[in-house]
């Protein structure tokens, strides 16, 4: 089909045909890839049929809709249908370049058709298709469709998209400015746009994707299983490209098509860029990008050369991001420039106050919601930073409290004996807690080696006290979770912090309310090491043991955490030269013998023997040797 000017409603039209009983108009509706509608109308326009047929690549995105547009019609008719036949079969199957049996037809008024489309969610382009038929109140609308599309158990094809990617590869970037509508909750899990995630063709692919990277046994996969967290954050990014693909390039039906066109990748990348993201965020969507081509090339058919030259492109891409855009600040001057940052002294002042206010308003008011929850934020503050060295964040959310017994809830955990990271109290009198971490970050690199600790005495009452009437009480406020919720920790409505971005913004919000700044609960971690490892460090654990409680090493210390590493060591060695020099000078006045030189009157210049003379020249450039001779 020839290529047809656009209209204001998104629509390419052509002429009109004419049959025995119907009008019949051809538009081709702008979709990711062309699709066809046939308006057909009888002569005296009081009835329209429509009818879509679409390319193949595209049906399986768009059958859904129709198929539930079409039930939804069939019901509201009580199943009453006619037949086209002769002519104006004849003029449908030439138009519409349809290979098909007669196609089934039912009858429904005009406000039941625009109802239906609403419900079923029809692509917007199609919508406009009735703008003209709206007009007219007494007209009836009729949906037409191949028969063996509306089979009641058709399955979408397993592999519906020429398996290749779009080339030539671009060479750079687009440039890329905000749109005037920008929204950071893009993604398709944003309300919005979140019931596009349930379509067919999309369900399915992120089904066969989430299977092939998750997969503890998947020989055409390069590398182990995907974690549960990993998946969750390949998830994300995922949805956060299509929801842009959706919302920024009118993209109607999005599928992990889409990560085949290096083109919207591409704009993508510059997208984020001028959304001023972090190069490792963009790093890690090129990470999840790269993915989902391994996904398509273990595909039927996925063995071709793009897909090679594809992956070489995204890490090219990779590679000069992480080059050209700058990491975040993480200079303790710099954040404290910028009100991120609280030194450990001041933080935790700031938790032990929180600690003894809890406490007092416990004993002064009695056990109420309020201070209920104010106890809690304290105890969680406290298992922040103060009382022990700074635990994974990760290991705090997941944390379950003494009177769960059920089975582990790590959603990796493949030990049938694992009790999970555990608060456990171990006697009552005298008192002692014990956690237990099972689940950390490095429990596979070492061996899954547990770490586990006895609990101080003052954060082990604080906790105490927090777990006794206090939690019970919020437990009992938060209808939604009640005695349910396992974790020790739980947010406003009772549930665990089970998303990290929950715990930040909560105790961000929490440190503000007691005077300090917003920081991110893990910056505390490089307020500690900043602290333990600067010259002003005072008497506490040692740097091995806090690293192990931190769930890493002192070498990741230096590397990730103490931003003044380089500076200290320096700044430690230029003050040390000093007192070298000194030393050497010392040496020298004790050991050196007497030296008499002797000098020429005319020149002053020091002698030298001839073959030292001669040793001198010929280690001289050719300038050298012409500045002499012009001197003498």
């Amino acid at each position: 089909m020839q290529a047809l000017p656009l209209t204001q409603s998104g629509i390419q039209q052509r002429g009109l045909m004419s049959s025995s009983e119907y009008t019949f108009k051809l538009v081709q509706v702008c979709l990711p890839e062309p699709s066809k509608l046939v308006v057909m109308c009888d002569k005296r326009k009081r009835q329209c049929v429509c009818l879509c047929q679409v390319y193949k690549s595209c049906l399986d995105g768009l059958l859904p809709n129709y198929q539930a547009f079409y039930r939804v019609c069939s019901r509201l008719t009580k199943h009453q249908s006619t037949l086209l036949s002769g002519q104006d079969k004849q003029l449908l199957v030439a138009l519409a370049g349809m290979d098909v049996s007669v196609p089934h037809v039912a009858v429904v008024s005009l406000a039941v058709c625009c109802r239906a489309l609403k419900l079923c969610k029809v692509p917007a382009a199609v919508l406009h298709a009735f703008d003209d038929i709206r007009l007219k109140p007494a007209s009836q609308v009729v949906l037409g469709l191949p028969e063996h599309i509306l089979a009641a158990h058709a399955q979408p094809s397993p592999n519906p998209v020429q398996l290749q990617m779009t080339t030539p590869f671009p060479v750079t970037l687009p440039e890329c400015a905000l749109p005037a509508d920008f929204k950071k909750q893009h993604g398709l899990l944003a309300k919005p746009h979140k019931h596009l995630v349930h379509r067919a063709v999309l369900a399915q692919h992120m089904g066969e994707f989430k299977s092939f990277s998750t997969s503890p046994f998947q020989l055409n996969r390069k590398g182990i299983a995907h974690s549960s967290r990993t998946w969750q954050n390949s998830e994300k990014h995922v949805y956060l490209f299509l929801g842009y693909c959706h919302h920024y390039q009118q993209v109607s039906q999005p599928t992990l098509q889409l990560f085949l066109s290096s083109p919207l990748i591409a704009q993508f990348v510059s997208f984020h860029i001028a959304a001023g993201h972090s190069q490792l965020y963009i790093r890690n969507f090129l990470s999840c990008a790269k993915c989902v081509l391994r996904w398509w090339q273990s595909k039927p058919g996925g063995n071709h050369p793009s897909f090679v030259e594809g992956l070489e492109w995204l890490q090219t891409l990779g590679l000069q991001v992480a080059d050209q855009l700058p990491r975040p600040s993480k200079d303790p001057k710099g954040l404290a420039d910028i009100g991120k940052w609280m030194c450990a002294a001041d933080l935790v002042h700031t938790i032990h106050g929180a600690e003894q206010q809890s406490q007092a308003q416990m004993q002064q008011q009695g056990v109420t919601v309020e201070t209920s929850r104010d106890m809690h934020d304290a105890a969680l503050a406290a298992m922040i930073f103060s009382h022990l060295p700074p635990v994974r964040l990760s290991c705090i959310r997941s944390l379950v409290g003494p009177a769960y017994l059920g089975p582990c809830l790590h959603p990796d955990c493949k030990e049938p004996s694992c009790e999970g990271n555990r608060l456990s109290i171990m006697s009552e009198s005298p008192l002692l807690m014990r956690i237990s971490l099972p689940h950390h970050k490095n429990a596979r690199k070492w061996g899954k080696a547990v770490i586990e600790f006895d609990v101080p005495p003052d954060l082990a009452q604080l906790l105490h006290t927090y777990l006794g009437a206090p939690r019970k009480a919020l437990l009992e406020h938060h209808l939604l979770i009640g005695d349910a919720c396992p974790y020790v920790f739980m947010d406003m409505h009772g549930r665990g912090f089970v998303a990290a971005a929950v715990l930040t913004l909560y105790w961000q919000k929490w440190l503000v309310s007691r005077g300090g700044v917003p920081m991110n609960p893990s910056m505390c971690r490089q307020v500690f090491v900043d602290e333990r490892q600067s010259d002003s460090a005072t008497a506490g654990p040692s740097n091995q043991g806090a690293a192990v409680v931190m769930g890493h090493s002192v070498k990741q210390w230096d590397k990730w955490y103490d931003m003044q590493y380089h500076p200290r060591l320096a700044q430690n060695a230029v003050d040390g030269m000093q007192s070298w020099r000194a030393a050497m000078l010392q040496s020298h006045t004790l050991a050196a013998p007497d030296l008499t030189l002797s000098t020429a009157l005319h020149c002053g210049h020091v002698l030298v023997s001839d073959s030292e003379e001669s040793r001198y020249q010929s280690c001289c450039s050719d300038s050298d040797s012409d500045i002499d001779i012009e001197l003498d």
